[in-house]
């Protein structure tokens, strides 16, 4: 644990070196020996933040060369490699047949959430909340869970938020739905093209204005980005579906200088990131907006199972009062009892302990 505690230290530090321009663009680190004499630590543990660095797009390795950095927050995107800069590469995108095919096999053979344990799980809920479990759910969900989910993204995500941010629905559908009747009709939305397929269809049943943006190696295309119009971004930035588009580091704080340049919105789509085979969790848009522009989902279909319908966001604290007049009468459609469960799931660390289970599986296929 404090071999752990050591490397992210270090990650943490030559990550904020890099973002205030301390390791230019297209500078070299030094060496690993270098730097481990330099922080009084080992070589295999600057090995390990390097390789964090790297995976996030922070930085690039050259054989033989060392690592180069390649994160670029300049003023200026022209949706093409500046000169000089290290190329950014997904680790997922353009996969070779053999990449593939881990990943298929990684599908096919990961862990699965114990039956044992859910249904442990539903019982001891039965058995200690009696009746309660036939009320009907507050509007954003009962706060048992809300509570749960604010603890957890704390925990794992480092990302401190309100239990009143928080919004429970039957899926991310249903919240994409509500995200479009809180910001109306009007509003030109953006979605990343090729996506999965539901997103954009949603949005087009609720009569929103859709623009589809090309994606990149690491992220929409500056060119489509900041010449499309939007004023609400879809993105997922951990591994878009079908494409494998992984953003960098780079492309995530240019969606966020977008967002501020032309008083827009993100919708981050954090579907299946909990999963990465990396030694930290990913980085997320939501935990570098400074402005509140940025509006968190996630669903539990992916790390517990289909058969749970529940999904949920986390809101800017500036949107709390506009969702709640435009979306208030709506009630919460997920079940009184599978919150209680899940919550409970979530509180009593089996939840966690299987998504752990799953990221040690994913290292050794990847």
């Amino acid at each position: 644990m404090e071999s752990e505690k050591r490397y992210l230290q270090v990650y943490e530090q030559v990550r904020e070196d890099i973002i205030n321009g301390r390791y230019p663009v297209g500078g070299k680190l030094p060496p690993k020996r270098v730097m481990a004499e330099a922080m009084g630590m080992s070589v295999i543990t600057i090995e390990h933040a390097y390789e964090l660095l790297s995976e996030e797009g922070y930085i690039v390795p050259r054989q033989k060369s060392g690592y180069f950095v390649s994160f670029d927050d300049s003023d200026i995107y022209v949706g093409v490699e500046k000169n000089n800069s290290p190329a950014k590469y997904s680790t997922s995108y353009g996969a070779s047949a053999k990449d593939n095919n881990k990943q298929h096999k990684s599908k096919k053979n990961e862990p699965v959430f114990s039956y044992s344990i859910y249904a442990k799980t539903v019982r001891k809920v039965l058995s200690e909340y009696d009746e309660y479990i036939m009320q009907k759910s507050p509007k954003n969900g009962l706060i048992e869970l809300r509570n749960a989910i604010a603890g957890y993204l704390l925990r794992s995500r480092r990302l401190k938020v309100s239990p009143d941010q928080i919004v429970i629905g039957a899926g991310a559908e249903y919240l994409y739905g509500l995200i479009v009747q809180t910001f109306g009709r009007d509003f030109s939305y953006g979605v990343e093209s090729p996506s999965y397929q539901k997103i954009a269809k949603v949005y087009e049943a609720g009569g929103a204005r859709l623009t589809m943006l090309r994606l990149g190696k690491d992220g929409i295309e500056s060119d489509e980005l900041w010449n499309s119009g939007v004023k609400l971004l879809h993105i997922t930035p951990y591994r878009s579906f079908p494409s494998g588009v992984t953003a960098s580091a780079s492309k995530k704080r240019e969606y966020l200088k977008w967002s501020r340049k032309n008083d827009g919105y993100i919708i981050e789509d954090d579907f299946e990131s909990e999963f990465t085979p990396s030694r930290k969790p990913e980085e997320t848009i939501f935990s570098l907006d400074e402005e509140g522009r940025v509006i968190y989902v996630n669903t539990f279909t992916r790390t517990i199972g289909s058969y749970v319908r529940c999904a949920y966001m986390v809101l800017p604290t500036g949107l709390i009062d506009t969702f709640a007049g435009k979306t208030g009468f709506y009630e919460c459609p997920v079940p009184t009892l599978d919150q209680l469960v899940i919550a409970s799931l979530m509180e009593s660390g089996d939840f966690e302990r299987h998504i752990n289970k799953v990221r040690r599986f994913n290292r050794n296929i990847y």
